[in-house]
């Protein structure tokens, strides 16, 4: 009798390791935080071994940037035109924090980066220095690193507001509504500053 992993090609099998290990891990940070979860909690629910955990991530920190990645349908921000960026940016934050299948988990894993420093780096150092480039990038003119780093800032500070602190009326706010308010904020951003 064949079993279904016999008809699986490595890297079938590689794939379907490395999503079981981040289910757990997403799973483990957002329910313990980024201090309690360990590498071994993380295997043991994933059903492997410790070490081929560290042989795909590297390190604790490897696997909470992996963990926090977000996702291709939540990164439309990357390829946008600098008109379009705005847009995009928002879009792919409501979409993120929004998504019903793992909308909570990015919440807590926001929430790690606010209570630890070793999150706090990884969060900024390895998952969002691609956003933070593609902006800077797609901007002309002056001071292109601040605007981007206020850029990144705004869209930090309006995920806190909506889905950790719950600042009314900000949670409650469709859509529309901040797309309307905040993409001229973003976009007075983007365009270069007139002298």
């Amino acid at each position: 009798m064949t079993t279904e992993g016999e008809h699986l090609t490595r890297e079938e099998r590689r794939r379907r390791t490395e999503a079981a290990i981040l289910a757990s891990a997403r799973h483990a940070f957002a329910t313990s935080g980024f201090e309690r979860t360990t590498i071994r909690a993380v295997a043991a629910d994933a059903g492997v071994d410790p070490a081929l955990v560290m042989q795909h991530y590297g390190s604790k920190e490897g696997l909470f940037a992996a963990s926090a990645a977000w996702a291709e349908q939540h990164e439309s921000m990357l390829t946008a035109a600098p008109a379009d960026l705005p847009r995009a940016a928002l879009d792919d934050l409501l979409s993120r924090f929004e998504d019903p299948a793992g909308g909570e988990a990015a919440i807590a894993l926001m929430r790690s980066c606010l209570t630890h420093p070793v999150a706090a780096r990884v969060m900024r150092d390895d998952v969002m220095c691609d956003r933070k480039a593609a902006v800077e990038a797609a901007l002309e003119g002056p001071d292109a690193a601040l605007r981007a780093g206020v850029f990144a800032a705004v869209m930090m500070g309006l995920s806190m507001a909506r889905y950790l602190l719950e600042v009314p009326p900000v949670c409650d706010a469709t859509a529309e509504e901040l797309h309307r308010v905040v993409e001229p904020l973003l976009r007075a951003l983007v365009e270069p500053p007139t002298a």
